[in-house]
């Protein structure tokens, strides 16, 4: 593989999980973790090492042929006696084919063709669990985000359902009013509890993704880092995103696993239509052989060295001609699937790098508007302890708050998961890497 990322990692596992400190974890150990417990990288590791061990096979079969036999015969019955008509003997050969038509070179090739798929299958699926980890990830930390912000809600509703029973006592207020107090509150509760549930359910899919028993607390992401790519794409024309994805996909082409297993299948079409073609030639052996024999009348005999050689030309042509045909169409259909790929490839970067810069214009919007919706929050809060503001006026204050702060989440981890997606597809080791990419003039 062009990185060895899987053997890598399972290096590191034990280590990563005994430094796990004081309960809390990040991503970037997340990610290690799930790579040492991916069944999937495993199983290619033991498809590599099945492939190497082909290879040798292969190399063996190429080696001169060796044999040793013994015989040993006697007369049970008839005119002689076993003793007298005992025979055995001993004979050693050596075989070597001369001239196979060319045929070793292109199984050669193909042998290792394959071995190359096999490692960007395991190359892919590293990247596929990466981008499964950052997903559960982010979940995890907007369902946090959002239990915190139920909790805030529940609280304000709670406070509000207080201050609203006094009031009703004292006449300040209608009934109404106290039954909507009564409603925000019971809501408050629902919200509060379902949140919990997504919270529960995201911690789970995160410990079953890395093997742990329990989840620890995951850090925060520090979105610092993010600034500048976010004012970038923010701030990015639209007919500016053509070129860019012209150059991360240049990019991306010389890295992208599926592209590449794409192109190595075709290359082993390419090669099996020319493998094909080799049976039209013929094949030539050689062979040396000697023995000695031992028999009761005769004694010890030499038998002597002998040379043989062995040719064979086809002559079955029309069964030859289809396999060839065959070989043929399959490269043709080879060929398709690698334009398809390349096809795939680059509407799938357009895509990603489209949903980016969408996510930019929405991180910056929602965080404006998350910043109003608190401030009026706070204005109306304020507003309603000292009885000016109705519930309705606070309850809407309070949703439109939890609501922005929802949209400026949704849209921040949504920005690192187009981050992600674009990892992948240009198959990059770094984010550093690929905001170098992103960002390049």
């Amino acid at each position: 593989m062009k990185r060895n990322h899987a053997s890598i990692v399972l290096l590191f596992a034990c280590f990563i999980v005994s430094s796990i400190a004081a309960d809390q974890i990040s991503i970037e150990d997340a990610r290690a973790l799930a790579l040492a417990n991916s069944s999937s990288l495993a199983k290619y590791n033991l498809s590599l090492e099945s492939a190497r061990l082909e290879d040798k096979t292969r190399v063996h079969g190429l080696l001169p042929s060796v044999s040793l036999g013994v015989s040993a015969s006697g007369q049970l019955w008839g005119d002689a006696s076993l003793e007298d008509s005992i025979r055995t003997g001993a004979n050693f050969g050596v075989s070597q084919k001369l001239f196979d038509g060319g045929k070793n070179s292109y199984v050669k090739a193909i042998n290792a063709i394959n071995t190359e798929v096999i490692r960007q299958d395991a190359l892919a699926a590293y990247f596929a669990v990466l981008d499964e980890t950052d997903n559960a990830c982010y979940e995890l930390l907007k369902a946090e985000a959002a239990a915190e912000a139920a909790k805030a809600a529940l609280e304000t509703a709670a406070l509000a359902l207080s201050m609203a029973e006094v009031r009703l006592q004292s006449g300040m207020i209608s009934r109404g009013e106290y039954l909507k107090a009564l409603t925000d509150q019971a809501s408050g509760e629902s919200a509060w509890n379902s949140a919990l549930r997504d919270l529960s359910l995201a911690r789970e899919a995160l410990k079953n993704i890395a093997g742990l028993e329990e989840t620890p607390d995951l850090q925060a992401v520090d979105f610092g880092a993010y600034e500048d790519l976010l004012r970038f794409f923010s701030a990015l024309p639209q007919d500016s995103i053509a070129a860019l994805t012209e150059n991360f996909a240049l990019a991306a082409r010389a890295n992208n696993p599926g592209l590449l297993k794409s192109n190595l299948q075709l290359q082993a079409a390419e090669r099996n239509a020319a493998l094909a073609k080799k049976d039209y030639l013929p094949s030539l052996s050689a062979g040396v052989s000697t023995g000695i024999t031992y028999s009761a009348a005769g004694g010890l005999s030499y038998s002597g060295g002998s040379l043989s050689v062995s040719g064979s030309i086809p002559l079955d042509y029309w069964v030859i001609g289809t396999a060839v045909e065959k070989r043929r169409i399959a490269q043709t259909e080879a060929a398709l699937n690698y334009r398809d790929a390349e096809t795939a490839l680059g509407m799938e970067i357009r895509t990603a790098l489209l949903d980016l810069a969408g996510y930019a214009l929405s991180a910056q919007s929602a965080r404006r508007a998350e910043d109003y919706a608190r401030q009026n929050y706070e204005y109306n809060l304020e507003l309603y302890s000292l009885s000016q503001a109705s519930v309705s006026d606070l309850s809407g204050a309070t949703a439109d708050a939890m609501s922005s702060r929802k949209n400026r989440v949704a849209a921040e981890y949504g920005f690192l998961g187009g981050l992600s997606k674009l990892r992948s597809l240009g198959a990059f080791e770094s984010r550093d890497e690929l905001v170098r990419l992103l960002m390049a003039p």
